[in-house]
């Protein structure tokens, strides 16, 4: 038997990573081969950027260290860290007493930014950041072409690929899809990376092209972008904005949705559990050539790919759409076994306990 101790974000407030980590513990807790116990890290300040350094931020992680002690009653510390300097070096306690304690160390990255940040670094920080990553034991990416992250630390063989998942109650395979009219969602925090003012651009010019469309915008706003754009959505005669969706409300946004646009170029992407929550409802994908969304939207298969930062690309593919409707019907009949296949939260925990159970490679 395992004593597996989890360290990373937990829900308040709903993330990727932290719906992730809160399914890990769950899956692990059933299983009578493990003893779950979890560490929250969980800062729940949305405006405060991603990976950025702040005194608040250094004073919470400060208390959070005083649970170090709880290392020495576990085989396996699984740590779900963020993908900067700082997102590394705040658990440096924890690392380093699981290495000198020669526990296994699992990193699970949630991203496609850890790499890019270590070659960014220079001196000492790359240093220590290269020294902390690499007493990690094992990895796990979210896909294959995510796993050079992790390359420059550990071995090939040591790194495991676990595709991201969504959640069973999003499905209702009893709807019928409704390809009359482009039903456009977005589903993401409202910042500039994930490409809100990019879908609103497109959204504007189906309106001069003349294109019925219904459009509804839900997710958290940043703060500093709100004011402009609840003006830009409450100049598109048939866009709305829904706010923070949940549980059922976000399950009828996305069953009464046809295609599901999220125009990412967020630097800390990895692979968006709302592109695979819009498959789970059969949503026709539009995202961008970005981190690992490649590896699971295929060209005119299950989706389009758009360039990033580009709306006119956006438009084009939904024009194409409107044109086209019964390909709307035929993605979403492929999106519905496909998903199925690959992303339930089934797939996820076996695969998860597998790599659990694995015994890292010298």
């Amino acid at each position: 038997m395992k004593n597996i101790l989890i360290i990373g974000p937990f829900p308040e407030p709903i993330s990727g990573v932290s719906l992730a980590n809160k399914v890990v513990k769950e899956v692990l807790e059933k299983s009578d081969d493990f003893i779950i116990d979890s560490i929250n890290t969980s800062y729940n300040i949305f405006e405060d950027a991603v990976g950025s350094f702040s005194i608040k931020k250094f004073i919470f992680f400060l208390k959070i260290n005083f649970s170090i002690f709880k290392i020495f009653k576990y085989d396996t510390i699984y740590i779900t860290p963020g993908q900067t300097f700082f997102g590394i070096t705040k658990y440096t306690l924890f690392i380093l007493l699981s290495a000198i304690l020669q526990k296994e160390i699992i990193i699970h990255v949630h991203g496609n930014y850890l790499g890019k940040q270590y070659k960014e670094l220079t001196g000492f920080k790359k240093k220590f950041f290269y020294f902390l990553v690499s007493k990690f034991t094992k990895g796990i990416v979210l896909s294959s072409s995510l796993k050079q992250n992790l390359t420059p630390f550990l071995k090939e063989k040591n790194i495991y690929v676990l595709y991201n998942f969504a959640q069973n109650y999003l499905i209702d395979n009893s709807l019928k899809v409704d390809n009359s009219i482009l039903k456009i969602s977005y589903l993401s925090n409202l910042m500039e990376e994930k490409g809100i003012f990019l879908l609103l651009d497109s959204l504007k010019e189906l309106e001069n092209k003349k294109v019925k469309y219904e459009a509804k915008i839900a997710g958290n706003i940043d703060a500093g972008l709100k004011e402009d754009i609840l003006s830009q959505i409450s100049k598109l005669k048939y866009t709305s904005y829904v706010g923070v969706v949940y549980n059922d409300d976000k399950k009828e946004l996305l069953n009464w949705s046809n295609i599901f646009v999220l125009p990412t170029f967020y630097k800390m992407e990895g692979q968006p559990i709302s592109i695979l929550e819009a498959l789970a409802t059969r949503n026709v994908v539009i995202s961008t050539k970005h981190a690992g969304i490649n590896d699971i939207i295929e060209e005119n298969k299950n989706g389009y790919l758009v360039e990033k930062k580009n709306s006119e690309s956006i438009t084009n593919r939904l024009v194409h759409l409107d044109e086209n409707k019964s390909k709307i019907l035929e993605i979403s009949n492929y999106n519905k076994i496909y998903f199925t296949k690959n992303f339930t939260i089934e797939i996820f925990g076996k695969e998860i306990v597998k790599i659990m159970k694995a015994n890292a490679i010298t």
